[in-house]
C-alpha cells in the first residue's frame, strides 16, 4: 500500500473521531441546559382533614369506620372540615344531614352538632319552614321528584263567574323553585331511584305555608319539576277553560224522512217515507187500518 493512501486514512479516522467527539459534546450540552431549565418542583404544605371512607347516606352515624384523616394541600382547605377523627367524635355522635361521596372532605353543614338527630329541622335554612302536601302519582310527577329537587306548584279548582252564576276550571301558580325537602318520609338527596309517594314536605317561608295550606284546601295541587339549576320566577296567570277553546256544538241535520209503522195482524212492519209524504197519507187517511206513525 502506498505511503499516501495509508496517511489518507489515518486523516479520515482522525477527522472521524472529531465529528464524533464534537457531535457527543454539543448534545450533552443541549442535555444539560434541558436539565437545568426544568424547573424545581416547589413542596406543597399540607394538613390532615377527615373525608368519608365510602359513600355515607342520610341519618347514618359517623363512626371510625366510615372515616379517615388524609393530607390535603392547606391553600385549599374547605371551611368547615375537620383537622382529625377525634375532634369530629370526641364531643358527642354527629348523625349525617346530606349524603356524603366517597373521599369527600366531612363538613360541619353537612352532619348534625354533637348528640343531634338526623331531622328535617337540622337541614331547614334559617327562616324557612317545612310544609307536607298529598300528592298522588300524577300529580307528584310519576314519582320523579326526589329530596334537593326545586319544583313549581299549581293549583286547580273551579271558580265562579262575577255574577256568580257560572263556574270554571281554573289553573294558578301557586309557588315557584320550591325546595323539595323530603318524600314521604325519605330525606335523603342522593337517592337515584323514581318512588311513587304519598306526600312531599316542601321548604317554603311563613307566607308561602300560609298559601300552600289555603290551597290545598280549595283544589287539587299539582307539581312541576324544573330543570336543574333553574331558579328564574317566571311571568305567570291564572288559566281557564276558556283558554282550551270554547266546545263546539254539535249540529244536527233534521231528517226529511218519518218513519211509519204498520200492524198487519199481529205482524210489525216499519216504513221509512219522505216527510211530506207521510203528512199528505195522514191528511188523506192513506194509511191503511192498523197503521200507526
Amino acid at each position: 500500500m502506498r505511503i499516501s493512501a495509508v496517511l489518507m486514512i489515518v486523516v479520515a479516522l482522525i477527522f472521524g473521531a472529531l465529528a464524533v467527539f464534537v457531535a457527543q459534546s454539543w448534545l450533552n450540552s443541549q442535555n444539560d441546559a434541558r436539565i437545568r431549565n426544568v424547573p424545581v418542583p416547589v413542596a406543597v404544605k399540607t394538613r390532615t382533614i377527615v373525608v368519608a371512607t365510602a359513600p355515607i347516606r342520610f341519618g347514618v352515624e359517623l363512626n371510625q369506620r366510615n372515616l379517615r384523616e388524609v393530607p390535603w394541600p392547606e391553600n385549599a382547605i374547605p371551611d368547615g372540615s375537620f383537622a382529625s377523627i377525634e375532634s369530629l367524635l370526641s364531643a358527642g355522635k354527629r348523625m349525617v344531614l346530606t349524603a356524603i361521596a366517597e373521599n369527600e372532605p366531612i363538613l360541619a353543614s353537612k352532619v348534625t352538632g354533637p348528640g343531634q338527630r338526623a331531622t328535617l329541622s337540622a337541614v331547614l335554612t334559617p327562616g324557612k319552614k317545612a310544609v307536607t302536601v298529598r300528592v298522588n302519582d300524577i300529580e307528584g310527577v310519576a314519582g320523579f321528584v326526589l329530596p334537593g329537587d326545586r319544583v313549581d306548584i299549581f293549583l286547580t279548582r273551579n271558580v265562579s263567574s262575577e255574577r256568580g252564576a257560572n263556574t270554571t276550571s281554573s289553573s294558578d301558580v301557586v309557588l315557584q323553585n320550591v325546595r323539595v325537602l323530603a318524600i314521604d318520609q325519605i330525606a335523603d338527596d342522593r337517592l337515584d331511584k323514581p318512588a311513587v309517594v304519598k306526600a312531599v314536605t316542601l321548604e317554603v317561608e311563613m307566607t308561602e305555608g300560609q298559601k300552600l295550606s289555603l290551597a290545598a284546601s280549595l283544589g287539587t295541587l299539582t307539581l312541576a319539576l324544573r330543570q336543574a339549576g333553574d331558579i328564574k320566577d317566571l311571568p305567570s296567570r291564572q288559566i281557564t277553560a276558556e283558554d282550551l277553546g270554547k266546545p263546539q256544538k254539535k249540529t244536527g241535520t233534521k231528517s226529511n224522512f218519518s218513519t211509519i209503522t204498520v200492524m198487519r195482524g199481529q205482524k210489525k212492519e216499519n216504513y221509512s217515507v219522505p216527510a211530506e209524504a207521510a203528512a199528505g197519507a195522514l191528511t188523506n187517511s192513506a194509511i191503511p187500518q192498523g197503521a200507526t206513525q
